[in-house]
């Protein structure tokens, strides 16, 4: 069981930074919304091949570090925690702004292009860019089974994916899309307390 802890808090604490409002997130909702279900549906599935890369370079980048890096390893580590800690501050501190979408025609023209804006934003995210690398050095053990390298970028590929599939859906539905933003003030504040803890121990613990 120890071996799955590394895996489920990798995989929780990425998904709370997809929850916190960004680049990303606001793309889908403004698919979802300003075009259609199904398109918001392929912007949420370019986000996930995006996150995916992502994750695949944040396991193989930390693996080399970890083993090469030495000091270059600890500076990446406080580097991170200070983002994160910065991070939680800005989404405590916007939690109660509301999330503002044109509706207007502009924008993906259809599932193909919106799955490239999708994956073009998310590449292009500089949040996820940090988050990714912050949360692998503080989570990811100095010994990690072989089968996590093979196990973390497919499922960042279905948890990213369905979230934003989620979001997708709710939000092309104006009940579903009016209850997430009465309860934003809370999930991005308690999304900001996780990450600002995170970041905290990463910095106690580099050495």
């Amino acid at each position: 069981m120890d071996h799955f802890l590394p895996l489920f808090a990798i995989l929780g604490a990425l998904l709370l930074g997809a929850i916190s409002p960004g680049p990303s997130f606001v793309f889908v909702v403004r698919t979802a919304v300003a075009q259609s279900r199904g398109e918001g549906l392929a912007a949420a599935l370019g986000m996930g091949v995006g996150a995916m890369l992502y994750g695949a370079l944040a396991v193989l980048g930390l693996r080399t570090l970890m083993q090469d890096g030495g000091l270059l390893f600890t500076a990446l580590k406080v580097a991170g925690g200070l983002y994160l800690v910065y991070l939680a501050w800005q989404i405590w501190r916007h939690a109660a702004q509301p999330i503002t979408v044109e509706t207007g025609g502009a924008g993906a023209a259809n599932p193909g292009k919106a799955f490239t804006l999708g994956l073009l934003t998310q590449l292009s995210n500089p949040k996820i860019v940090a988050v990714f690398g912050a949360v692998f050095a503080a989570l990811l053990p100095a010994d990690p089974a072989p089968w996590l390298y093979w196990a973390l970028p497919p499922l960042i590929f279905l948890q990213e994916t369905l979230w934003y599939g989620i979001v997708a859906v709710a939000f092309s539905a104006s009940r579903p899309r009016a209850l997430y933003l009465n309860a934003k003030l809370w999930v991005d504040r308690a999304a900001a307390t996780f990450i600002g803890v995170l970041g905290v121990r990463l910095i106690l613990e580099a050495r």
